[in-house]
């Protein structure tokens, strides 16, 4: 059965059933929850918490293709963006909002599967969806709006802001999987069974990182960001934000083993400029990053250092400190281009 003839109304009943019936089970953030899906908007029981709000779109043949994204895989993506933004603020998510807009000759299972995708993500993140909206277009486009607070009144939010030099640059995590993902299903490149089904994994299915913002957090960090558009775009940021310049060691750049295994001499590349991976870029002191290495549940790595320097300006070096030059790599939207 194809979305138009089910029509618009019949299929958000079925949605908010599906949503309904996996959220019964759940305890946290209902117990705050007034109203879900099905009056005019959603409203829930407020605190003297800090408040955090973001908002993602994904659309079909801008941000995913549907020759390479199984449905329930973009449901689980499209929840999962929103939800690193919220975990590099060091906050908890709690509420989602879905816009959907679909093709009328959309199959409903696609939908289903994409819900399904995203119901998955909301219950292990403890995210309530509790509303949204429909409406038919010429491609698939989903935009979702997540709320979420910070944990105790006596916690700060992290921020591309308050980078100082004299700080230390980490990541959490392994670079370069997803857009080595990416380029494996969009160019069909044949790797062994493991490794296709890592990459893969990486590209279509990311984890954000709740707990390890929280931990950041709990830990003192004031500056973090998500890398979503690449490791050196989203230091760029925090630089930019912070006044501030930085100083990378190429060398230390934490590449996923199964990336450098299967690409080689660009594995690198990929792992600096590809973006997606939505770990968690970091700056601290070195005592306080060697506590947070002792209680994180994934690897931590020192790559640099923040200097004071010109805004913006990052510096690329090698092990015996030679410049190393990358061509301009990362998303950005309007330029026409992947890299």
């Amino acid at each position: 059965m194809k979305v138009s003839e089910l029509g618009e109304f019949g299929l958000i009943d079925l949605l908010a059933k599906m949503v309904n019936f996996a959220q019964d089970k759940q305890i946290a953030p209902k117990q705050q929850l007034i109203i879900g899906i099905g009056d005019d908007a959603a409203a829930w029981h407020g605190d003297a918490l800090t408040q955090l709000a973001t908002v993602d779109s994904f659309i079909q043949d801008v941000h995913f293709s549907l020759g390479i994204t199984p449905w329930n895989e973009l449901g689980w993506k499209a929840l999962a963006i929103n939800l690193s933004d919220i975990a590099a603020m060091g906050g908890v998510p709690r509420y989602a909002l879905v816009s959907l807009a679909l093709p009328d000759h959309t199959e409903l299972d696609d939908v289903t599967a994409l819900y399904q995708g995203m119901i998955e993500l909301a219950q292990q993140s403890g995210v309530a969806i509790v509303g949204g909206d429909t409406s038919s277009a010429p491609l698939v486009a989903i935009n979702i709006t997540v709320f979420g607070s910070i944990r105790s009144q006596d916690k700060h939010i992290l921020t591309r802001s308050a980078a100082k030099a004299g700080e230390k640059v980490a990541v959490t995590g392994y670079l370069g999987a997803a857009t080595a993902g990416w380029e494996m299903l969009t160019k069909q490149l044949q790797f062994d069974p493991e490794a296709s089904a890592c990459l893969k994994r990486a590209f279509l299915h990311p984890y954000p990182r709740i707990a390890e913002g929280q931990l950041l957090v709990d830990q003192g960090v004031k500056t973090a960001i998500d890398i979503s558009d690449g490791l050196i775009s989203d230091l760029n940021h925090i630089c930019k934000a912070s006044q501030v310049s930085a100083r990378i060691e190429v060398d230390r750049v934490p590449i996923q083993p199964t990336v450098k295994a299967n690409f080689g001499d660009r594995a690198l590349e990929l792992a600096l400029s590809g973006g997606e991976d939505y770990e968690l870029l970091f700056t601290g002191s070195t005592e306080v990053i060697d506590k947070i290495r002792t209680t994180a549940r994934c690897p931590i790595t020192v790559i640099g250092e923040i200097i004071a320097d010109k805004a913006g300006k990052i510096t690329l070096v090698d092990s015996k400190g030679n410049p190393f030059n990358l061509r301009k790599g990362g998303w950005e939207h309007f330029t026409w281009r992947r890299s």
